[in-house]
């Protein structure tokens, strides 16, 4: 049976410590309709004869300097023509059964554009540490709750990378996922999956631990120019939702026990809105459902 097809593109720098398993757990997986593409900035150390030694089971490969993370990713993008497409950095690990769960999804529910699975975390030496479960939609992110959408367990048809500018901002430094997801929201909900796809690997040297501070000033500033671009609907459910945050709270005795329903039933349509997409395998199979949005205080 012929599969959807699915792009997967590794951008690299002086990884090789990590490049070769991040790699083999894309190729291990033997995925019938994989494109996976390694861009790597001219690493100085063995990326290279890393990336050589797989060299044959991949679409594409380039050991050369570039501009940077969003160059690299760019650049690998524009060798690839899978339907179905995501990014793995070369310190990151999928799981044995990712490409397949993601090819099964999005051929049996052609509505779903984009998904993201649970949040995992390696520690240095390859073993999972952490999993959690994070529902963010664009409400959340226009509330100011964006902490994390996991890149590496985000997937997206190229229809939603095409209608979302087709390409990485190269203006961003560090949050490069995070302005994609506000791209994203404008045009598709996003589906969380009841399964782990991969993990973020914390290593001790991670841009995104060093930085944390930048990413959280390139985040505000991404999500002030969503907000722009947003429809005018949109926004006032999220300013209804962000009273009932308000709301909440206040130094209120009991709030919880009368409040928060009253805000509900007040704010229904908000809260409707904002419901979550998931999808979960009950029954033998993969469902689509729905989960009420609820209000986070911290």
């Amino acid at each position: 049976m012929n599969r959807i097809s699915i792009s997967i593109v590794t951008p690299s720098y002086n990884q090789g410590d990590f490049l070769e398993d991040c790699m083999t757990s894309v190729l291990n997986q033997g995925y019938p309709n994989l494109e996976y593409i390694v861009i790597d900035g001219g690493s100085h150390d063995r990326s290279p004869q890393i990336i050589n030694r797989y060299k044959e089971q991949l679409s594409y490969s380039v050991s050369e300097s570039d501009k940077g993370h969003a160059d690299a990713i760019n650049k690998g993008f524009k060798q690839s023509s899978g339907e179905v497409m995501a990014w793995l950095n070369s310190d990151d690990m999928y799981l044995p059964w990712t490409l397949k769960v993601v090819a099964d999804i999005f051929e049996q529910f052609p509505e779903v554009e984009w998904i993201t699975g649970l949040n995992g975390t390696w520690n240095q030496y390859g073993a999972i540490t952490e999993v959690i479960k994070s529902r963010k939609n664009i409400y959340d992110y226009l509330l100011g709750d964006y902490v994390w959408i996991q890149q590496e367990s985000v997937f997206w048809r190229r229809s939603l990378w095409e209608k979302a500018g087709g390409q990485i901002n190269e203006s961003i430094r560090y949050m490069v996922d995070g302005e994609l997801w506000t791209r994203f929201f404008q045009h598709a909900e996003l589906y969380h999956v009841d399964c782990l796809f991969g993990g973020y690997r914390k290593h001790g040297s991670n841009r995104g631990v060093e930085f944390v501070n930048e990413c959280h000033k390139e985040m505000v500033n991404s999500i002030s120019r969503m907000k722009e671009n947003v429809s005018s609907d949109v926004l006032m459910n999220a300013d209804k939702l962000a009273f009932s945050k308000q709301c909440l709270a206040a130094p209120i005795p009991g709030r919880w026990g009368y409040l928060y329903p009253l805000l509900k039933k007040m704010g229904r349509t908000a809260f409707a809105e904002a419901h979550y997409k998931d999808i979960s395998f009950q029954d033998g199979q993969w469902q689509l459902k729905q989960v009420p949005y609820e209000i986070k205080l911290s």
